[in-house]
């Protein structure tokens, strides 16, 4: 059997996980949403929707329609469809489920809606899955001692409310409205360094400022309608530039974990048709 593996979203923890199950020969596609809201956008997939195409760490992915789905497979890239809702699956010209596996990399951090087709294996990233009841593995995506395992049962730890290390280097917005960015992802820039501005809907304008020196290694997309209190940049305090071009430890970790998983049931399927 060789799957087509459906990636559900494209961002950060998702684009390391592509990486992995991609240079090992795996077919993927990915679905997104019509503005994806990914933040580390020079190193997300997702940024494909925006820009036609993205290329992370030497693999380039491709905005596409249905028609041209096909041919972007066999060239070797990676196809990116907005299809938020994974309506792929009930194409039977695109898709069979029966030899398709999904993995759910959306981060939502709550209970998923229903999948809606019987595939062999469908993997979820983090809380709010459930391993043997809303998916049938799970992979721990909370920085700790089990980062990156294989749940096969129950669930992951609890989302903790806190980005790792620092908080002070998550951006979120003062303001519901348009972004106005100042700064650009890659630029150094020193504590009190304006980086943005919101406008609301009244016009009124306020301030996204740096925590601290550091480098701005993620400004969410400007096309995207911001909420307060929404993540819309970071800043790296370790000021090292190689950050806004490779995928993070995290994502790798997570990436190992869904790769382990994908193996395990292909031998799985493998040795019951031996049989």
């Amino acid at each position: 059997m060789n799957p087509l593996i459906l990636i559900r979203g494209g961002g950060d923890l998702a684009s390391g996980v592509i990486l992995r199950l991609h240079r090992v020969g795996f077919q993927l596609a990915i679905l997104e949403l019509g503005k994806p809201l990914a933040v580390r956008r020079s190193v997300c997939f997702s940024e494909a929707v925006y820009a036609g195409e993205q290329t992370v760490e030497g693999v380039t992915a491709r905005l596409v329609s249905a028609d041209q789905f096909q041919v972007t497979l066999e060239a070797g890239e990676i196809p990116v469809l907005i299809d938020p809702n994974a309506n792929i699956l009930r194409n039977q010209f695109m898709t069979n489920p029966r030899h398709t596996f999904v993995v759910d990399a959306r981060l939502l951090k709550r209970e998923p809606e229903t999948l809606g087709e019987d595939v062999p294996l469908h993997i979820g990233l983090g809380p709010g899955f459930r391993a043997g009841e809303n998916c049938h593995a799970v992979i721990e995506t909370r920085r700790s001692h089990t980062l990156g395992r294989v749940l096969w049962s129950g669930e992951t730890q609890p989302d903790s409310g806190q980005p790792d290390g620092d908080t002070r280097r998550v951006l979120r917005a003062p303001d519901s409205g348009t972004l106005l960015p100042v700064a650009e992802i890659g630029d150094h820039v020193k504590e009190g360094q304006l980086i943005a501005e919101i406008q609301n809907a009244a016009g009124n304008r306020s301030k996204v400022v740096s925590p601290f020196d550091g480098l701005l290694r993620g400004l969410i997309h400007p096309r995207v309608e911001i909420t307060e209190g929404m993540k819309i940049g970071d800043v790296d305090s370790r000021n090292d530039p190689s950050t806004i071009k490779l995928v993070s430890d995290k994502a790798l970790s997570v990436g190992g974990g869904v790769l382990e998983a994908v193996l395990i049931k292909l031998n799985e399927i493998n040795n019951s048709v031996s049989l």
